[in-house]
């Protein structure tokens, strides 16, 4: 990956096949959403924010932006923020007397950088030594360290490396994530599967939308670019890029993929996905994540 540029790569992929299919990692390819939010992001951010007052309430609010609502997948840096403004809201935090940092650096750092991994962070920290900003990439690092060390054993859903065979030597296939570059090529190496896909683009190379803009888009027909998540933000990332999408349901991975490998896909190599069809898998995906925390209702 260069440094400088980090996304050049993907600008710099050529067509090689008639169809591009992207595909997103956690929680669409492999179960490790839940262990990572839950054994990972959350005890750190307990920790690095000091949240233990209030644990049982942040951890709610924690897994509701990350799990189980429609930010679901989103950028560990936005996660953070959404979480904290949750979290600022609840009377019990009031209560017990907690201070919520509003993270003001971190808001005006995401406002003005794309590419929110930690190499760009640790670019931000050299030119401006913000101690809030230093916490923040702490607390990533940790993060890291974390999922490292826990997250190991966890295999693609099922039909999901036939799926890719199913794919070989029709389309081109990249990683779309919002992961960092680091744990996707570990997790995707462990399995056997890397060597599937031409790329893998992380959090370093940009927003989701960005991977697909520079890889896919005016490169291939519209109707022969496909992405493949299990979150709103995935679908947002394709749509605005021209793209069809494929859901994998928040629950029912295994139906969906099942779905994807035997009729899906066919569809999408023989030119008949797009309308009435996608529309319906589309309509049942939006069913399955809220927009508004239970608690706030």
């Amino acid at each position: 990956m260069d440094t400088k540029d980090p996304a050049k790569a993907l600008r710099d992929m050529k067509p090689e096949r008639e169809f591009f299919i992207g595909f997103d990692s956690d929680g669409c390819v492999f179960d490790s959403m839940e262990i990572k939010h839950k054994e990972c992001f959350c005890p750190n951010y307990i920790a690095s924010y000091d949240l233990q007052a209030v644990s049982k309430y942040a951890r709610e609010v924690w897994e509701f932006v990350n799990l189980y609502s429609k930010s679901r997948g989103c950028n560990r840096f936005l996660a953070v923020t959404r979480a904290m403004e949750l979290l600022a809201r609840r009377p019990e935090t009031a209560a017990r007397g907690v201070k919520v940092p509003e993270l003001k650096s971190l808001r005006d750092w995401i406002g003005r950088e794309t590419k929110l991994g930690n190499p760009a962070l640790k670019a931000e920290l050299e030119r401006n030594a913000d101690d809030e900003l230093r916490n923040v990439y702490a607390w990533s690092l940790a993060v890291n360290e974390a999922i490292e060390a826990m997250v190991r054993n966890v295999p693609p859903f099922p039909l999901v490396r036939e799926s890719l065979e199913k794919i070989s030597g029709k389309a081109d296939v990249i990683v779309v994530s919002q992961t960092p570059l680091e744990a996707l090529e570990r997790e995707w190496e462990e399995h056997g599967i890397d060597a599937m896909v031409r790329m893998i683009a992380g959090q370093e190379m940009g927003t989701k939308a960005e991977h697909l803009k520079y890889a896919a888009k005016d490169k291939y027909p519209s109707d022969k670019i496909l992405m493949i998540g299990d979150a709103p933000g995935d679908f947002d990332a394709a749509k605005s890029n021209g793209a069809l999408f494929f859901p994998v349901n928040p629950g029912h991975e295994e139906a969906s993929w099942e779905l994807f490998h035997t009729e899906a896909l066919d569809r999408f190599f023989a030119g008949n996905y797009a309308g009435e069809y996608e529309e319906r898998l589309i309509e049942e995906f939006d069913r399955y994540l809220p927009e508004n925390p239970s608690w706030e209702e």
